[in-house]
């Protein structure tokens, strides 16, 4: 499991606008990633409903993860988009 632990840069959280850019983000990233607010449940990154139901606030600590191995690229990216509050995935990091 390659797990990445990233603080939450959008000023709104992770609520509507950000959520969707995440999410989006998510999906497109072609390995399943997980993400759960603190030591809490995690939840599936390629749901809106379910990342919408973290109430992750500015701030606050998110964990992303995923089981594939080679997926410590995708969840570089996704946490620099979460941390930077980002408009789109980054390319690179």
């Amino acid at each position: 499991m390659v797990e990445r632990r990233v603080t939450v840069g959008w000023p709104e959280g992770l609520h509507a606008r950000p959520a969707s850019i995440f999410v989006r983000a998510a999906t497109a990233a072609g390995v399943p990633v997980t993400v759960a607010r603190g030591d809490g449940r995690p939840v599936n990154a390629a749901s809106m409903l379910a990342v919408l139901s973290l109430g992750a606030e500015s701030g606050e600590e998110i964990v992303l993860a995923s089981p594939d191995e080679g997926a410590e690229a995708v969840l570089d990216r996704l946490a620099r988009l979460v941390s930077e509050g980002l408009e789109e995935l980054p390319e690179t990091v």
